[in-house]
């Protein structure tokens, strides 16, 4: 298997665990409506992510910079999140760090 193929399937699997974290911001006080308009924003580059287009790649790494900076705050800023605003953090993180690894290995493939 192909690095570019491998980090498709992490960015994939990983998109999931980002929505999911987003969905358990219920159980730390957030309401329900809140947490699903959260993840709905996330179904935009999904079609791209599965079909391994570079330029959604391109443009979801800039994508994930909000939920970058909320869970980062979050993190910070409230202690009854701090749990689920660390798993999010980490998610997010991989999440953008896996669509880097796609840009380069399918950049290198072309070449």
């Amino acid at each position: 298997m192909s690095l570019e193929t491998t980090a498709r399937a992490w960015t994939i699997g990983l998109w999931i665990a980002v929505s999911l974290s987003l969905l358990a911001w219920v159980w730390a006080g957030y309401p329900w409506p809140i947490c699903l308009l959260a993840v709905l924003p996330l179904l935009a580059p999904l079609h791209g992510l599965m079909r391994g287009r570079r330029h959604t790649y391109a443009w979801a790494t800039l994508f994930a910079v909000p939920y970058l900076a909320f869970a980062l705050t979050e993190l910070l800023a409230n202690p009854a999140a701090r749990w689920v605003a660390a798993l999010s953090l980490v998610l997010v993180f991989a999440w953008f760090c896996t669509m880097i690894l796609f840009l380069r290995a399918s950049r290198a493939h072309r070449e």
